[in-house]
C-alpha cells in the first residue's frame, strides 16, 4: 500500500440546518403498519436532519375525550417502540406534546386568526366524521384538530415536514396559518414543505385496514411465535382456491410484506414460481415469516432491553422534553413580541 492510499483525517460533519417535524398520537402499540409507512422513514431522515419526533397525547384527546385514562399508559409503551426501530435520542428530540405548554399557548394564537371556513373545507374532516361514526365528533377540537397540528410544526420552525400524499393538505394549512401570521404581524415562521413518502400499501391480516380495532394487526412487540402465526393466517390471493392452480402475486394481499423483507432476485423467484403454481400459499407464507422474523429480530432485542430499563426510557423523553421546551420558549418570545404582548405584564417565570 502506498502512501497515497492510506486513509486520510475523517472529514467533519456538515452541521444539521434544516428541520424535521412529525408524531403519532399514543392510542396504542405500534404495528407494522406504522414501523414501514413512517417509522422507518423517521429513523433515515434522522441522519440529515434536525429531528423532532413527539407523542401527540393531546391530539388523542380530539377523539378519545370520552376515555382518556389509556392514553399516558400507551405513551412509555411508544416511545419504547420508537428507540427499538433505531431512533437515536442523541440524533433526535423525542418528546411528549402535553409536557410543552407553549403548544397550548401557539395553538390559541393561531386559533384567533384562522378562518373557519379553512378547517371546514378539509377533505379529511367529513372523511374522519363518517369513518368514527361511532364517536361524537361536533367537537370545537376536533374541528380545530389542524390548527393544533400547525402549532406543533410551526413551534420548531420545521422545514420540512414527512407526510403520505393524503397528509398534504394539513402542511397547506399549517404554511397557509404561518403566512396569515407573518401578514398580520412580523415575519417570524417558515412555510414548511411537505415531504411526500412513499407509504407501502399494507393491509391488515385480512386483507382490512391494518387497525386494532379489527384485530389484524402484526404489533413490533409481537412475540416471534405470534407474529409467524399472525402471517400465517394472512389472507392471499382470493382468487387463487387450489395449490394446483397459478396464483397471482399483484393479487396477493401478503406480496408487499414479501417486497419489504426479501432482496429482489428471491422476489423474482417466488413470482415465477408462484405464476406457475409451483410454490404454495402456505409455502410462500412461511418463507415470509422467516424473513419477517429474521429482519425484526433486532428490533426486538432492542425492545427487550427498554422493557427491562424503564427508567432509561423516562430519562429519554424527560431530556427530549427539556430540550424541546428550550425552543419552545424562545419561538413564544418571539410571538408575544410580533402580537404585541410584552413581558412587563406577565409573571416572572
Amino acid at each position: 500500500m502506498s502512501f497515497e492510499d492510506l486513509p486520510g483525517p475523517e472529514k467533519p460533519k456538515e452541521p444539521k440546518t434544516k428541520r424535521i417535524l412529525s408524531g403519532m398520537r399514543p392510542t396504542g402499540k405500534m404495528h407494522l403498519g406504522n414501523y414501514y409507512g413512517a417509522l422507518y422513514n423517521w429513523v433515515r431522515l434522522q441522519e440529515d436532519y434536525q429531528c423532532y419526533y413527539f407523542v401527540a397525547d393531546w391530539h388523542a384527546l380530539t377523539t378519545e375525550y370520552e376515555t382518556p385514562g389509556p392514553i399516558s399508559g400507551f405513551i412509555p409503551e411508544m416511545v419504547m417502540d420508537w428507540l427499538s426501530v433505531g431512533l437515536d435520542p442523541e440524533k433526535s428530540t423525542i418528546f411528549v406534546q402535553s409536557a410543552i405548554p407553549e403548544h397550548a399557548e401557539l395553538y390559541l394564537v393561531f386559533g384567533m386568526f384562522t378562518p373557519v371556513p379553512w378547517l371546514e373545507r378539509n377533505p379529511t374532516y367529513k372523511d374522519q366524521i363518517q369513518e368514527l361514526a361511532h364517536k361524537d365528533l361536533a367537537t370545537y377540537g376536533f374541528l380545530g384538530y389542524p390548527v393544533l397540528q400547525a402549532a406543533d410544526i410551526l413551534m420548531y420552525k420545521a422545514d420540512g415536514v414527512p407526510v403520505g400524499v393524503d397528509q398534504v393538505p394539513h402542511v397547506e394549512m399549517t404554511r397557509e396559518i404561518a403566512r396569515r401570521f407573518n401578514h398580520l404581524y412580523l415575519p417570524t415562521f417558515p412555510e414548511p414543505e411537505a415531504l411526500l413518502t412513499e407509504i407501502p400499501k399494507l393491509t391488515g391480516t385480512d386483507g382490512r385496514k391494518m387497525s386494532k380495532s379489527y384485530g389484524n394487526c402484526i404489533y413490533l412487540s409481537d412475540p416471534p411465535e405470534v407474529m409467524a402465526k399472525q402471517v400465517r393466517q394472512m389472507t392471499t390471493d382470493t382468487q387463487r382456491p387450489f395449490r394446483k392452480d397459478p396464483g397471482e402475486p399483484d393479487r396477493c394481499l401478503a406480496f408487499p410484506f414479501h417486497r419489504l423483507n426479501l432482496p429482489q432476485a428471491r422476489l423474482d423467484e417466488i413470482t415465477t414460481e408462484c405464476r406457475a403454481a409451483q410454490l404454495g400459499c402456505v409455502d410462500c407464507k412461511k418463507l415470509l415469516a422467516e424473513a419477517l422474523l429474521e429482519n425484526m429480530a433486532p428490533i426486538q432485542e432492542r425492545r427487550r432491553y427498554y422493557e427491562a430499563h424503564p427508567g432509561e426510557v423516562m430519562d429519554i423523553m424527560h431530556q427530549g422534553n427539556n430540550r424541546a421546551r428550550e425552543q419552545a420558549r424562545r419561538t413564544m418570545a418571539e410571538v408575544r413580541e410580533a402580537v404585541g404582548f410584552n413581558r412587563k405584564f406577565q409573571l416572572a417565570p
